[in-house]
């Protein structure tokens, strides 16, 4: 039998066509919530519903997470569906740019994507979570941040700065019974890391892990869900690092 905020939830995800945001859709679909996917292509979403199926408990909503009125529609769409439960800010973009060839514009790009955009979101729907006495936000970071990359200095500072907006966030929020949680992934094999990264890089990751192999999707999938359950109710304000033991803090 299922206790209270154990399933039928109503849950966001930001990034959520993407390979790591489908199988989180597909879990929580599978433990009987209802997922609004959010992401900044149309036809991507298409795709995910396509993919998905069960369009009874799946809603895809096309958002820019850096455009505030983008972000207030779908707040709207959560409203009309009572309030809010569980948030996971997943979207991100991680270009490889060399400092001196990085442009202003490129940098706030960057910063607003990987940062200012998660801070929009919550922002805009943090008040459908407060008042129900329970809620969740897990928020995605990156491993890169403990080593430092050559080459990513916009995201990794971006990335970097989600550990103090998780922890300060989850002192203010803790009395409505809402964590907040951090989530920092190692080189994950999604398409634009398989498109885009060296063969070498993606191979030196999988050698440095104390567990020798790629990091997949689905190997953020449980983590995120623990922190999404009520088995996690009093972890807040935390940094969960899921590389495979690249990095141990």
């Amino acid at each position: 039998m299922s206790t209270p905020h154990e399933t039928n939830r109503i849950v966001v995800i930001t990034g959520a066509s993407g390979g790591v945001g489908t199988e989180l859709a597909r879990r929580f679909l599978a433990g009987g919530d209802t997922v609004i996917a959010t992401d900044l292509a149309p036809d991507a979403l298409d795709r995910l519903a396509a993919d998905i199926g069960r369009r009874d408990r799946l809603v895809t909503v096309p958002a820019d997470i850096t455009d505030e009125a983008d972000v207030a529609r779908l707040a709207e769409v959560i409203e009309d569906r009572g309030g809010l439960d569980v948030l996971v800010n997943g979207a991100g973009f991680f270009p490889i740019d060399t400092f001196e060839n990085t442009t202003p514009d490129r940098w706030r790009q960057v910063i607003d994507i990987n940062l200012t955009g998660y801070f929009l979101v919550t922002h805009a729907l943090l008040p459908l979570m407060r008042g129900r006495g329970w809620g969740r936000i897990v928020n995605f970071g990156s491993a890169s941040m403990y080593p430092g990359v050559p080459g990513q200095v916009h995201y990794v500072s971006a990335k970097a700065a989600l550990v103090g907006f998780t922890r300060s966030l989850a002192r203010e929020v803790g009395d409505d019974g809402i964590t907040v949680n951090l989530v920092t992934p190692g080189l994950t094999l999604t398409g634009p890391i398989i498109d885009n990264f060296p063969a070498e890089l993606i191979e030196s990751q999988r050698n440095g892990r104390a567990l020798k192999r790629d990091q997949h999707p689905e190997d953020l999938v449980g983590p995120v869900f623990f922190l999404a359950s009520p088995d996690a109710d009093f972890v807040s304000g935390q940094t969960l690092n899921v590389d495979g033991g690249m990095f141990m803090n």
